[in-house]
């Protein structure tokens, strides 16, 4: 398994992790206790006089990095380094839940006084040094920030779900009428009349190789989708039958170096395991946390283009057979519950498209685009977009489980990131303002420009998983955040480009012209 082999220095908080390696049995990655505690055990409900706190599933803390609107450009390198801390807080913390199980049994209020109560003061600490990087460089503590500070548990059956707003409230106001598809946890099973995005109870049964996922909930035989039923406004594909209808498709092969880490660029740049799972690049091939702009543009590609040095990646895929990769013990990797065989794609193709209302202007250098949302299970799904299907079955999309594929189909995994940009920015503080998704209509909202949108389709040749008395047997997983248990709605993409002025001019010349390019 190839690695990322850049000479990185090792910082505390990666130390740190190491160290719970106590949870590790045999190389095997973390072994989690069987916690999902059933909430009908007697007649009283999960909220009755049996304690929530012994069936709480996973942690549910607000997603700072998705308030945080106005961060001075001098404050962003510090704050974004007090947000990996956060992300290293809520891992510990989740690590500590899961390896205290016969605590919790006995002791009601053990989570709240033992898990969530220090994990409150020790994010009370780094919110307050974020309210202070952002002072120091002229900026103004945003309000409000300390009311971030509260973490909760969620327990194995709990109806409520993380707004975006960080109070933890249910998503009701976000169902919606549609043709029969529901498109909550249960995505595309449930063939009731409506739509609910709020978060299902967490099922009986641990699930994964790891025990935090995923579960046979988590899938769907692709058969049992409805065609055309994906109705999240986010992730449309912008290009149509007017316009700017050209393509230009880069190829930048399937990782075949085995360029990976744990780190993240763009939303914690200089913290080394910043994303908490692995990462598969291709295109640029000097991809790791400390890599600079300036030495993006001078590093190597794996494009056929070569004056494409865009960076693209995403979280790896696993099959979780039993197989001990070589990050079995190391953060990231089997340490926070990331485990199985790693699965590179049998195909990649990278496509930039155009727009339905107007031409598309180029993208600057450097500009930097998530799609999708790692935090999506906890967090809702106000920002989830990668969606799952089958080669042949394609106009069947699902983005709350992982598709059953049937004999001879293969996994799709597919990202249409946002193609509307704010003309100024090349990034902004929480990593999504300074561009949008396209509108119904195909048009972007007041004051975006249309630029080409990056369509990733990844294809993995990946055994079909088999349900066996409601429990998935060899399933495959994206990797994540350990408290995110391993959720297919949590997948995403990422884009920062590095294309010479010349060959962007060329995309953005064969979209408006409606050439299909390469």
């Amino acid at each position: 398994m190839g690695r990322n082999t850049r000479k990185r220095r090792t910082p505390l908080a990666t130390k740190a992790i190491a160290a719970s390696a106590a949870l590790a049995l045999g190389g095997g990655g973390l072994v989690w206790a069987n916690f999902y505690a059933s909430a009908h055990e007697d007649n009283s409900g999960w909220n009755q006089t049996k304690s929530a706190n012994a069936q709480v599933a996973t942690i549910n803390c607000p997603d700072v990095g998705q308030q945080l609107k106005d961060v001075p450009q001098g404050a962003r390198q510090g704050v974004a380094k007090e947000l990996a801390l956060l992300d290293k807080q809520i891992t510990d913390a989740y690590a500590r839940l899961a390896d205290t199980r016969q605590a919790q049994a006995g002791d009601a209020n053990f989570v709240n006084n033992a898990i969530l109560g220090p994990l409150k003061s020790k994010r009370v600490a780094t919110l307050d040094r974020i309210g202070i990087n952002i002072n120091r460089a002229g900026g103004q503590r945003p309000q409000g920030l300390d009311q971030l500070a509260q973490c909760q548990g969620v327990p194995a059956e709990q109806p409520e779900v993380n707004d975006g707003n960080g109070d933890g409230q249910n998503n009701d106001g976000q169902d919606q009428n549609n043709d029969g598809q529901d498109q909550g946890q249960d995505g595309g099973q449930d063939q009731g009349q409506g739509q609910d995005n709020g978060l299902d109870p967490v099922p009986e049964g641990n699930g994964g190789q790891a025990g935090n996922g995923p579960v046979a909930q988590d899938f769907v035989k692709i058969e049992d989708v409805q065609p055309n039923s994906r109705n999240l406004q986010n992730g449309l594909a912008a290009n149509g039958d007017s316009g700017s209808t050209g393509t230009f498709t880069t190829e930048c092969g399937t990782n075949e170096n085995g360029n990976a880490n744990t780190d993240n660029i763009i939303v914690a740049p200089g913290v080394d395991n910043g994303a908490h799972h692995r990462h598969d690049y291709v295109g640029n091939q000097d991809n790791d946390a400390f890599t600079s702009d300036q030495e993006f543009l001078q590093a190597d590609t794996s494009c056929q283009n070569q004056a494409d040095k865009s960076t693209y990646y995403w979280p790896v895929l696993r099959l979780q057979d039993g197989t001990q990769e070589a990050d079995a013990n190391e953060a990231g990797g089997g340490l926070e519950g990331n485990v199985g065989k790693v699965l590179r794609a049998s195909q990649a193709e990278l496509k930039f498209v155009g727009n339905k209302a107007s031409e598309v202007v180029a993208m600057p250098t450097a500009l930097r685009i998530i799609t999708g949302d790692a935090k999506a299970f906890t967090n809702g799904l106000a920002n989830a977009n990668t969606s799952w299907s089958c080669t042949g079955f394609e106009d069947r999309q699902v983005t709350e489980q992982y598709p059953i594929c049937p004999e001879g189909s293969s996994v799709v995994r597919t990202s249409n990131f946002q193609s509307c940009w704010d003309g100024q920015n090349t990034d902004s503080a929480n990593h999504r303002d300074h561009v949008a998704f396209v509108q119904a209509d195909g048009s972007c909202p007041n004051g975006f420009q249309a630029i080409p949108q990056l369509q990733a389709k990844l294809v993995y040749d990946v055994p079909a998983p088999q349900i066996e008395n409601g429990q998935v047997v060899n399933p495959f997983a994206v990797d994540g955040f350990p408290e995110q248990l391993h959720k297919p709605i949590t997948d995403h993409n990422d884009f920062i480009n590095f294309m010479s002025e010349d060959l962007m001019n060329q995309v953005v010349q064969c979209i408006n012209s409606g050439q299909d390019c390469n």
